[in-house]
């Protein structure tokens, strides 16, 4: 059984909340660029790179992580992880990077992330954008921007629907 969450508008008006937030908290889209961790992080990103670009008329860079070589449940996952493309197009040096992602949870897939992130360069600041604040924090993390915060239990599961991916666009909540 799944319990509706976020409908379609909805889903949009906090991506274009969101967009507002960063832009209100960054003074504006001058140095900022968006890194959507892979899948729906990416997914995401690029809408909120839309909405940023509407309000502020600026084009913000979007990049897309992988981190599942960062990850500290690899052998977990999968006996063979499917790897994707790492592709972060510009520089990261004095940039505000907002790493984005569909949901919160126990804060490791974020900490995997900024493992993979510095890596790649060294931006001024990092900020965190969720859609989906769940909770049960496993790591002294936090995001800087949420779409919504649902308050679950261990045995649900939070699932973000995109149309690009998903052919539905919904946020619901069901049992594990």
């Amino acid at each position: 059984m799944e319990k509706l969450v976020l409908d379609s508008p909805s889903v949009e008006r906090a991506i274009v909340r969101m967009a507002h937030e960063i832009l209100e908290k960054n003074k504006s889209a001058e140095s900022l660029a968006l890194i959507g961790i892979h899948t729906r992080g990416v997914v995401l990103a690029n809408r909120l790179q839309q909405a940023l670009q509407t309000i502020a008329q600026t084009a913000v860079p979007v990049g897309i992580l992988d981190i599942n070589l960062y990850r500290d449940d690899l052998t977990k996952v999968a006996e063979q992880p499917i790897i994707h493309k790492t592709e972060i197009n510009f520089d990261l040096e004095n940039k505000t990077v907002v790493l984005v992602d569909d949901v919160l949870y126990t804060g490791r897939t974020v900490r995997s992330a900024l493992d993979a992130l510095v890596d790649l360069g060294r931006p001024r600041r990092i900020e965190l954008a969720v859609l989906i604040d769940r909770g049960h924090r496993e790591l002294p993390i936090r995001a800087d921007f949420v779409g919504k915060n649902i308050p679950t239990s261990e045995e649900e599961i939070v699932r973000v629907r995109f149309l690009e991916i998903d052919h539905k666009e919904e946020v619901v909540v069901t049992q594990r």
